[in-house]
């Protein structure tokens, strides 16, 4: 799992921890062991995707199954990491994949200057920022309602505020969200505000 995951864990009603996901997992953990019948959950804050954690064993049991725990380099030093690796270039982020196009359109690319890879990340990285306000508002959208459906898919005005949220009408939504938990209602505002265009105190989940 990417270490750089941003996540928040939620006992009950109540916030427990946000931060990386070695260090909620980590805080998760001591929770648990203090109170076996801890529930917890986890969810990725970019996705509200539930993170699954295997609380058993120690704290290095825990990071080491999440693929977080250090690990040795043989003695090449990586090399032989680097032969499983296959073709494209990872230590600078290229990754090679298969792409599927009709012969009009590799014969375009081939004439392009630097050849059709150039060429297809400019266009990529073109339509990224085209639409890069649509693709901000879709997302918070989808993880916004994902944890609000997980979380407070009973609580009284959830449909309402999910029109609300959809709809943009940021007054609205939290009106309703403020009569939920306090911790679930923070969590769903941070999670609608690149939706709501808003910057609001809550932007980032406390502590």
């Amino acid at each position: 799992m990417d270490e750089q995951i941003r996540c928040t864990a939620f006992r009950g009603t109540t916030r427990i921890a946000s931060g990386g996901v070695a260090e909620v997992a980590l805080k998760a953990k001591a929770v648990i062991d203090a109170d076996e019948t801890a529930a917890i959950l986890i969810f990725d804050d970019a996705t509200s995707e539930l993170v699954e954690v295997d609380f058993r064993g120690l704290p290095a049991d825990v990071l080491t199954r999440l693929g977080l725990a250090p690990s040795r380099q043989d003695d090449a030093g990586g090399q032989a990491d680097d032969a499983r690796r296959g073709p494209g270039r990872p230590k600078l982020g290229v990754v090679a994949r298969e792409v599927t196009l009709l012969p009009r359109h590799w014969d375009w690319l081939s004439r392009q200057p630097g050849g059709a890879s150039v060429a297809l990340r400019k266009l990529v990285e073109e339509a990224r920022r085209g639409n890069d306000g649509k693709d901000r508002v879709r997302q918070s959208q989808e993880a916004a309602y994902r944890f609000m459906s997980a979380m407070a898919g009973n609580e009284v005005g959830f449909e309402e505020a999910a029109r609300a949220l959809f709809a943009g009408n940021e007054k609205r939504f939290q009106q309703l969200v403020e009569a939920w938990p306090a911790d679930i209602g923070d969590h769903a505002k941070f999670l609608a505000a690149p939706a709501l265009d808003v910057t609001p105190e809550f932007a980032v989940p406390r502590r």
